[in-house]
């Protein structure tokens, strides 16, 4: 059974930091890229953060960059989602997700105070 979850997140002040986990279990984790997605309330869900199978290529949309860092260690099958220079506009739930699949975890909300 496919199993990610995530953790981490929390309230952090404007311009604070966060740094997500993500452990996963039940598939060949060195296989997949995984994503990390977010979904602010009553906003579609949206990407910020990809990294590759082997972790030697990320990708980011422009409204993280410079700002979010993703890493894995496929040793211990997990992925790192580095957050700096938040803002309130990066309030939302976030998930890890196997890349290219419907697999992701329950989330883990971040919320960020003015």
């Amino acid at each position: 059974q496919v199993q990610l979850a995530e953790s981490g997140g929390g309230l952090v002040h404007q311009g604070g930091s966060l740094t997500l986990s993500c452990v996963t279990s039940g598939y060949p984790f060195k296989e997949y890229g995984i994503s990390w997605y977010r979904q602010r309330p009553g906003q579609p869900r949206e990407v910020v953060a990809w990294i590759s199978s082997s972790g030697l290529n990320t990708d980011y949309p422009d409204f993280t960059k410079a700002r979010f860092t993703v890493t894995r260690d496929n040793d211990k099958r997990t992925s790192t989602l580095q957050m700096n220079n938040l803002n309130p506009e990066d309030t939302a739930e976030y998930y890890c997700g196997r890349s290219g699949t419907d697999s992701w975890g329950r989330g883990s909300k971040v919320t960020v105070s003015p």
